[in-house]
């Protein structure tokens, strides 16, 4: 291979960001799931892709914070100069808390590759930011060695990736294909044939295969941008103020959007730079696998400008305004699908993708969400709400069959966090569920937190569920009842560890 990459990863980063303090027990959640938690939450056995409610069953002391995408980047931003500053003079942001860069010249100046990770892992700690660097071949695999700190030999990505299990290739559903035909590990997946790969599992499946033996993610053949799909918009009079030049980065990413699509290519790394009035320029680079909206380029520029400004390098008052901001595609190429629209796998109208992004501008990037269905038991699990315009990349439950899943009708309203419920019986004791499914006593009174109390008027279950019961962290054993109540509503109820909750509500 003609090129290095190394990759800086501080982890737990979501949790520096959030303010927390050494010690506390912090998770950071985005849609009732933990995405980064801190140390002390761990040791109470709270982990990532964990359900609130678990985490906050194994760690009573558990602050939860909701996710911050521009927060994050504010934050991470004087790490990214300070690593331009004195490591490498120029880097990729993939997300907050980790970024890729070209290894071989900073190598050669820093007088190899042990003495760069070295000295970007001593870089990151002078700002008291714990971090660890990986060196590889490719993006992924440097990524992935950063996690344990290792520095894989030249050319030796396959070898290296060899014996971690197919889970790590980033693709759920083809892992567990993978798993029932006995292909356990990426070292097996990828002596497969490559034409009998492209023939099985398509598009996502060659593009694994070509990880797994240690190929870049994109194809070789990778042209650098020639400036014609660039976006550029001037600011007359001088922007002042900041939301202008969001609003302006939002509806330029749309414009290059059409572009790039006009020309059937998507970039694998987008630059925004804004030209200032006293003659500077500012940039940052965003590496992006995919299509990135127009509302997240948004997103991630108004959190660089608000770290520029923050750390005084940019100031918009008086003649030292913004002039004109520009949107780079770097690394282009070609095009192999498109997310499915807001409704459905029709093209959206325009005038509705027009609708979303204002409402997206004015409340966030997680204001308005499509529906994508799955499989699942519970209805909170069959149903997943993506943000418009991004890929879903979560992990998506295959289609079925799912013994015990809830019967028709589905409920009205699912709440995003269980309601805390007591259900007892005519003496007002609570009513139990043996393990064999038997209740303890008639169901007499219900009461929901916030909803009141009434008199049951009639149930049906329990249903049994027990889930990931190979998995420590992820098992769950429960059973559901519906119950009507007197005063005309219905409810699903859930037991689980002794506890009653509201799961859902039928309206």
């Amino acid at each position: 291979m003609d090129s290095r990459v190394i990759v800086g990863w501080i982890p737990d980063f979501p949790v520096i960001a959030s303010g927390a303090e050494g010690g506390e027990a912090v998770a950071v959640v985005h849609r009732d799931e933990v995405v980064a938690c801190s140390a002390a939450a761990r040791a109470a056995g709270v982990r990532r892709r964990m359900r609130v409610r678990v985490a906050q069953a194994r760690c009573a002391q558990l602050r939860v914070v909701e996710r911050d995408l521009a927060a994050e980047i504010r934050v991470f931003e004087p790490a990214v100069r300070h690593l331009e500053g004195t490591v490498m003079p120029r880097l990729e942001v993939i997300r907050p808390g980790l970024i890729a860069a070209p290894a071989r010249g900073p190598s050669r100046y820093w007088g190899g590759e042990p003495q760069l990770a070295e000295r970007l892992v001593a870089a990151l700690a002078e700002l008291r930011l714990p971090a660890r660097a990986g060196i590889a071949d490719s993006v992924f695999t440097a990524a992935l060695a950063a996690r344990s700190g290792h520095l894989v030999p030249l050319g030796g990505d396959a070898a290296w990736l060899a014996p971690y299990p197919v889970g790590v290739l980033g693709a759920p559903r083809l892992a567990e294909l993978l798993e029932r035909l006995g292909i356990r590990t990426v070292g097996a997946f990828a002596a497969l044939p490559e034409n009998k790969v492209l023939a099985r599992f398509g598009a996502e499946g060659i593009a694994a295969h070509r990880t797994a033996r240690g190929r870049h993610e994109r194809p070789l053949a990778v042209r650098e941008n020639t400036g014609e799909h660039t976006v550029a918009y001037a600011f007359e009079p001088v922007a002042d103020l900041l939301e202008p030049v969001v609003f302006a980065a939002k509806a330029s990413a749309e414009q290059l959007h059409e572009r790039l699509a006009a020309a059937g290519v998507v970039c694998a790394r987008l630059e925004a730079a804004v030209e200032l009035a006293d003659g500077r320029t500012l940039s940052r680079v965003f590496r992006h696998e995919g299509r990135l909206s127009a509302p997240a380029v948004a997103e991630r520029v108004r959190g660089v400008l608000q770290a520029w400004t923050d750390a005084g390098l940019l100031d918009t008052g008086g003649e030292h305004g913004i002039v004109r901001l520009v949107l780079r595609p770097e690394q282009l190429t070609a095009a192999t699908g498109r997310q499915s629209a807001l409704f459905g796998e029709r093209h959206t109208p325009e005038e509705i993708e027009r609708a979303a992004a204002r409402v997206q501008a004015m409340l966030g990037h997680q204001a308005v969400v499509r529906v994508e269905l799955g499989g699942g038991r519970g209805p909170a699990d069959q149903v997943r709400l993506v943000p418009f315009g991004d890929v879903d990349t979560g992990p998506r439950p295959p289609d079925g069959p799912w013994p015990g899943r809830l019967p028709s009708p589905h409920p009205a309203t699912v709440f995003p966090h269980w309601l805390p419920a007591r259900l007892t019986d005519a003496s007002g004791r609570q009513v139990a569920v043996s393990g064999r499914l038997a209740l303890s006593a008639p169901p007499a009174h219900l009461a929901v937190e916030g909803h009141g109390e009434a008199a049951v008027d009639g149930w049906a279950g329990p249903w049994p569920v027990l889930e990931w019961w190979w998995d420590r962290d992820r098992s769950r054993r429960i059973a559901r009842m519906q119950v009507a109540a007197a005063d005309g509503r219905a409810w699903l109820l859930v037991i689980e560890h002794g506890r009653w909750w509201a799961e859902a509500h039928y309206g």
